[in-house]
Formats: structure tokens, C-alpha cells, sequence
């Protein structure tokens, strides 16, 4: 690499400005908590974290298992933000995840850093990725944010929220003009209640959120 990575040149921020805060799409919920760890889960969870990103600046650490076979593609991901901001670490153990993702939030070198997990990691670990989101804080660089996707409905003991992203039906048969729906689930939070949106992302980028009734919401 040609630059350092604090020299790499983010995105225009589009999220609130309240400093500790990362804003999520369409304003939901009360945003994402700098110097904390997050967990992003459900079939869609990849397509909401780029949703997210997109709303941040910066580079941005993704290390994934090198054994899954899907891999992220640039292509797929320019609608979201650009991918040359995307630093990927195809890591080869599990252990190897929690590694690279403690690394990444220690150094506080990146914004956002994202790990796909197989499976939801326990408390301990949990525990290890906030105390390495704090020590960055400690350096006086902005505070990063750590994303945990893992698949199902999760579960990762400890995190700060957990929010779940489920497909929901287009708002028209006509997908590629119409943008594409998300029910998203906030199941965990310290300081706000669980709570559904319907969130819609339009094909020219906007997004809109939806409150959905109790009776509407996935259990």
C-alpha cells in the first residue's frame, strides 16, 4: 500500500453531528455507539452493514473467514461506498478473526471495522473487542466502531445493540427501479427499546424507515 492508512480519503459524512455517533440508514434508532462493538444479524446483514458504512468516512477493516464461499464483491459494493476505502483480511482460523479485529480497533486507524463471524463469539471476546475499541479511544483519535456479522439471529454475548436485517417484499415488482426493502430489528440495546422498521433504499441511494406496528414485526 502507497499511503498510510489514516492518509486514505473517506466520503463526505452524511450522518448526525453528534460526535460519538454513527448514524444508521434512515435515522433509525439512536445510532451506534463510538468505542463500542455492534452486532449485525440475519440473512441481509451484509446489505444493512453497507447501508451503514456508506454513512461513515474513512477506511474500513473487513476481515472475513477465508473458508466461506462468498466473497464481497467491489462491484456489488460501489452503489454503497467506494471500495477502494475497504480493506479486506481473509483470515484462514476463527481465532484468526478475533485477532484481526481486535488489531484493527486497537489501532484506531480505521473508523469501522467489520468481522464476519461463523458463529456468534462468546463474552470474553466481546469483552476483548471493547477493551480494544477503548484503548484507541484513549490515543485521542476518534473513537472506532466494531461490526460483528454473524448469521442467523445471532447472539453474541455483551454487545453494545444487536440489530437483525431480514429481506422484506420490494415496494413494487419493479426491484431495479424501486430500490429494495429491509425489515430491520433492533433486539439489543443498553439504552433504547427493541423496535421494527421497514427500511427502503431507494435506487438513487435514499433511504426512508418506517416504524412497523407490533403486530407486523417477525419474532
Amino acid at each position: 500500500m502507497s499511503l498510510p492508512i489514516h492518509q486514505i480519503s473517506g466520503l463526505p459524512s452524511k450522518g448526525p453531528r453528534h460526535p460519538q455517533l454513527l448514524a444508521l440508514p434512515g435515522e433509525i434508532g439512536p445510532g451506534l455507539m463510538r468505542g463500542r462493538v455492534h452486532e449485525f444479524c440475519g440473512p441481509s446483514r451484509i446489505a444493512f452493514a453497507l447501508m451503514t458504512l456508506s454513512l461513515s468516512t474513512g477506511p474500513v477493516i473487513w476481515a472475513a473467514p477465508a473458508w466461506f464461499p462468498e466473497r464481497p464483491y467491489s462491484c456489488g459494493m460501489r452503489d454503497y461506498l467506494h471500495p477502494g476505502r475497504i480493506i479486506f483480511v481473509q483470515c484462514r482460523r476463527a481465532e484468526d478473526i478475533q485477532w484481526a479485529m481486535e488489531e484493527g480497533l486497537r489501532s484506531g486507524t480505521a473508523p469501522v471495522v467489520v468481522a464476519e463471524f461463523p458463529e456468534p463469539p462468546n463474552l470474553t471476546a466481546v469483552r476483548r473487542l471493547h477493551l480494544a475499541a477503548e484503548t484507541a479511544l484513549g490515543t485521542g483519535q476518534t473513537a472506532p466502531i466494531g461490526l460483528l456479522l454473524t448469521p442467523g439471529s445471532g447472539g453474541a454475548q455483551g454487545v453494545e445493540s444487536r440489530w437483525q436485517a431480514n429481506p422484506m417484499p420490494a415496494p413494487s415488482g419493479l426491484l431495479d427501479s424501486e430500490g429494495i426493502a429491509l425489515q430491520i430489528r433492533l433486539s439489543r440495546a443498553r439504552q433504547a427499546r427493541p423496535q421494527d422498521w421497514r427500511l427502503i433504499r431507494a435506487a438513487d441511494g435514499g433511504t426512508v424507515a418506517q416504524p412497523l406496528a407490533a403486530q407486523h414485526s417477525q419474532a
